[in-house]
């Protein structure tokens, strides 16, 4: 990882997207320990600059143009996962079960499976027209909602497809972008990414094996008693 290490800092999208093919896994803030993360690669003075330079706009592009999965994976965090090692990621970090039956067996929420079911049927929803099909539009369930939705990336059900500008009714751009949802399998499946063939103990196998070449011995350790590897 010393190419990484001493590039320090990440000044374009086309860096953070090789940083990203090389590390595989990437958080937007600080999480892994001595691991890097797209705040920690670039100048805080490009932070919601809206220029070509501004990370807060690629974390949108990159699962947007197929380049890496976005999602709140790791910790309720946010974090992006190549396209490469994402088919990796979800066998060996998803769960097998369906979300029904893990709704049957008492492991996820009922708000989970209502957003997931709205989801499956309107592919690349964003969030204000989620909250209206769901009839979660109101202050008091907006935390409920939030919750949700981490829930469901967390377990690697959907992604974080892209953020869609809001305008008003004369066209004009209004207030702050919405955040947008599809699963996981429909990202994939938008970028003729293949599913992992084989285990889930051959999936962490294979994400050992490339973590190990690039990352700090702590980082894999970590992640690995994180997700119970």
């Amino acid at each position: 990882m010393g190419r990484v290490e001493e590039q320090g800092i990440v000044t374009t999208y086309e860096e953070m997207k090789e940083v990203i093919g090389k590390l595989g896994i990437l958080p937007l803030a600080s999480l892994l320990p001595e691991h890097p993360s797209v705040t920690g690669l670039t100048l805080d003075e490009n932070w919601h600059s809206d220029t070509e330079l501004d990370p807060w706009s690629w974390r949108a592009r990159f699962p947007g143009e197929g380049v890496a999965a976005y999602g709140k994976f790791i910790r309720k965090k946010a974090v992006l996962v190549s396209s490469e090692w994402f088919p990796a990621y979800t066998a060996a970090a998803g769960s097998q079960l369906s979300l029904e039956e893990r709704y049957d067996s008492g492991l996820c929420s009922r708000e989970a499976l209502t957003l997931l079911q709205i989801i499956r049927d309107n592919q690349g929803i964003e969030t204000r027209e989620l909250r209206t099909l769901a009839d979660m539009k109101a202050k008091e369930k907006k935390t409920a909602f939030d919750n949700a939705v981490t829930e469901l990336q967390g377990t690697l059900d959907i992604v974080i497809s892209g953020v869609k500008e809001r305008h008003n009714a004369a066209g004009e751009k209004n207030g702050w972008n919405s955040t947008s949802f599809e699963t996981v399998s429909h990202w994939m499946a938008d970028y003729k990414i293949p599913a992992f063939k084989g285990t889930r103990e051959e999936a962490v196998t294979w994400l050992r094996s490339r973590m190990e070449q690039e990352w700090h011995p702590g980082a894999v350790k970590w992640l690995g008693k994180v997700l119970s590897w």
